[in-house]
């Protein structure tokens, strides 16, 4: 019994590491936003929030539900990303700071 309680305090540290990596990595995902290939325009875009707010606008012109984008299969990424390029900032009036 003595064993198990000098093994306690190791086996919740380890429990509590696990339990907070994806929070952990999550957050790093905010510090390097995700890149994404247009391939028929090859070119990259960034997403960031000025992307973000663009691509909620595309969802409600096309009278799509939301998902994330991450999400989307490659076809429907490649459909954004051909609206995106016909829909600069200053058209959708997304504030540029």
């Amino acid at each position: 019994m003595n064993r198990f309680w000098n093994n306690a305090p190791l086996g919740f540290a380890l429990l509590t590491a696990l339990a907070l990596a994806p929070v952990v990595l999550r957050a790093q995902d905010h510090d390097h936003p995700r890149s994404y290939h247009d391939k028929q325009h090859n070119d990259d875009h960034e997403w960031n929030a000025h992307e973000d707010r663009a691509y909620r606008i595309y969802v409600k012109q096309n009278h799509h539900r939301y998902h994330d984008f991450s999400r989307l299969n490659e076809n429907d990424q490649q459909a954004y990303w051909g609206w995106r390029h016909e829909h600069s900032d200053a058209l959708l009036k997304i504030d540029i700071r």
